[in-house]
């Protein structure tokens, strides 16, 4: 079973935060915010998590707005929005009859335009 069964939270040995980093760091600090980035880093690994929170970036859309850039049906859209408000990515407001959607974790914006300006930008010409 290995480190596993072994350790304690994220594989890690159980004293692993009493373990003195001899420049400095503080490794419970350190494995605390690994978990916390790898715990995000699940969230947007669901492509079509991914694009509801890039579409999310620049403003607040409702379900339908979602839906259409997507191509994807209703109940599909909202399960994923629920997800991601339940974790806390995304928080909503009802504007009458309508449900609107924005980023809540401020952490997401800089994530998403990195992520934009790698996979997204377009290529430089070549010649």
């Amino acid at each position: 079973m290995g480190a596993m069964a072994e350790g304690g939270a994220g594989g890690y040995p159980r004293d692993r935060a009493a373990v003195p980093a001899g420049d400095g760091i503080d490794i419970g600090a350190l494995d605390r915010a690994a978990d916390e980035a790898a715990a995000l880093l699940k969230m947007l690994s669901n492509p079509a998590r991914l694009r509801i929170l890039c579409a999310l970036l620049p403003g607040e859309r409702c379900v339908g707005e979602l839906e259409d850039l997507l191509g994807a049906s209703q109940s599909y859209v909202s399960g994923q929005l629920a997800r991601m408000r339940a974790e806390g990515l995304v928080a909503c407001e009802r504007d009458g009859r309508t449900i609107r959607y924005r980023l809540e974790d401020a952490r997401l914006g800089p994530v998403l335009e990195r992520l934009h300006d790698v996979f997204c930008a377009l290529p430089a010409p070549r010649g």
